[in-house]
């Protein structure tokens, strides 16, 4: 059984950094995107960063430049830099692995900005 593992979320002020990882546990094969969405209060859940397995990267426009996606493939682990945060970033933040043809959620950590 597959899980994903979610760590790193909190309370920090607006300009404050956080980072998130994501552990992918138990039988899981040929990964190939990792990556991160968000879901705020009222709204949709949205992409905010996904990597390859060749390293490919897209990011969502509101966090080019502030936020960084990366992966360590021996590990099945994805993490998320986000540095400069505004308290529109303020979301539960889901960790996202696709792998064959499943796709696999995170049980989502909450980030907060607030001063």
């Amino acid at each position: 059984q597959v899980q994903l593992v979610e760590s790193g979320g909190g309370l920090v002020q607006p300009g404050g950094s956080l980072r998130l990882s994501c552990a992918a546990t138990g039988s899981i094969f040929r990964v190939n995107v990792m990556g991160w969405y968000r879901q705020a209060p009222g709204k949709q859940r949205e992409l905010v960063a996904t990597i390859t397995n060749s390293g490919s990267l897209n990011y969502a426009d509101s966090v080019k430049g502030r936020f960084t996606v990366s992966r360590d493939n021996a590990k099945n682990t994805v993490y998320l830099q986000m540095n400069m945060l505004k308290p529109e970033d303020t979301a539960v933040y889901y960790c996202n692995v696709r792998a064959l043809s499943m796709n696999y959620w995170g049980q989502g950590t909450q980030v907060t900005v607030s001063s």
